[in-house]
């Protein structure tokens, strides 16, 4: 983890001035974020017209290995349709429609022999936790050689509405509902609106949408205990870890104390594989570098460089 502490930082604000950035490769590039504790600053970050970007280094558990490959995490905040579970594209239009989200876009990539795996999932989670305590959406899919499926959860008054479309006869195309519980899913969007609205102690949730695709099971509420701790190795860092009680599956998520609460990395381990193949892995993720972005109006060939910023390979 020392290599990612050298790349630290957090992009110069409008409203205020950041600090001096001491590492010469993040001077040339305005993008890339110092990470420095800004209390009650929240708006000034997250709302600059811009996204966060997070590329890692992923180790990812899949047919009982481990494959390398790359994550990224990408923030921002959208105004989004109560009636409708989607980003307006007008919301001064239908002001009493609009909801402040932080939307978080999850990418995994990564390939199994001579197949590739692209995963993404969308979780869309409202900024005022007390007025809006559920996650509104979430959806998520996955590509390789063999097929795609697709899942897509919509919040009602009392459940979560689930739709599922996968290419395996075993899943096939389902509607059904679930118990309004925390998804797995909406951890991440709280670690970055405040890490303490997090639950600890004995609790319900819906496990990850990626880890319910990858292992072909049910996505339903499990019961699950969920701590939180300093980092042993970094006190600047703390950590979320979850056990589940009747799923062999833990995840632990590091991120940093301070807003904005960057997440450095993660680690998942359940049984990955099935029959003699089958066994008890880890995924890791390793923060590589972050920057604060426009990125939807980087899309020339003379914009590939800040992939290459990104220590992105693909």
């Amino acid at each position: 983890m020392n290599k990612i502490f050298n790349i630290l930082g957090l992009t110069t604000l409008i409203s205020f001035s950041a600090c001096q950035d001491k590492h010469p490769e993040n001077a040339e590039n305005p993008n890339f974020v110092k990470l420095v504790s800004y209390e009650n600053k929240f708006d000034d970050y997250w709302y600059q017209n811009k996204a966060e970007l997070n590329s890692y280094d992923l180790e990812q558990a899949r047919y009982g290995e481990i494959h390398r490959g790359e994550a990224v995490l990408v923030f921002v905040t959208e105004d989004f349709s109560a009636s409708k579970l989607v980003k307006l594209d007008d919301p001064k239009s239908n002001p009493n429609d609009a909801i402040k989200v932080l939307k978080l876009n999850a990418t995994r990539n990564f390939n199994t022999g001579i197949y590739p795996y692209s995963m993404m999932a969308s979780i869309f989670t409202p900024i005022d936790l007390k007025k809006q305590p559920n996650t509104l959406k979430i959806t998520s899919t996955s590509q390789d050689w063999c097929g795609q499926s697709f899942m897509q959860v919509n919040l009602d008054k009392k459940n979560y509405n689930i739709s599922l479309n996968s290419y395996f006869e075993s899943v096939g195309d389902q509607q059904y509902n679930v118990e309004k519980v925390m998804p797995e899913d909406e951890i991440w969007n709280r670690i970055r609106i405040e890490p303490k609205s997090l639950p600890v102690g004995k609790i319900k949730l819906l496990p990850s949408t990626f880890y319910t695709r990858f292992r072909h099971s049910e996505f339903k509420p499990e019961m699950a205990v969920a701590s939180m701790e300093k980092d042993e190795g970094n006190p600047a860092m703390m950590v979320y870890n979850i056990q589940y009680k009747n799923i062999d599956r833990t995840l632990k998520i590091t991120f940093q104390e301070k807003f904005p609460f960057q997440i450095e990395g993660w680690e998942e381990t359940y049984t990955s594989g099935w029959g003699n193949s089958a066994k008890m892995l880890t995924t890791k993720a390793v923060r590589k570098k972050s920057m604060m972005l426009d990125y939807w109006t980087k899309n020339s060939n003379d914009d590939l460089v800040l992939r290459k910023d990104l220590e992105l390979d693909n």
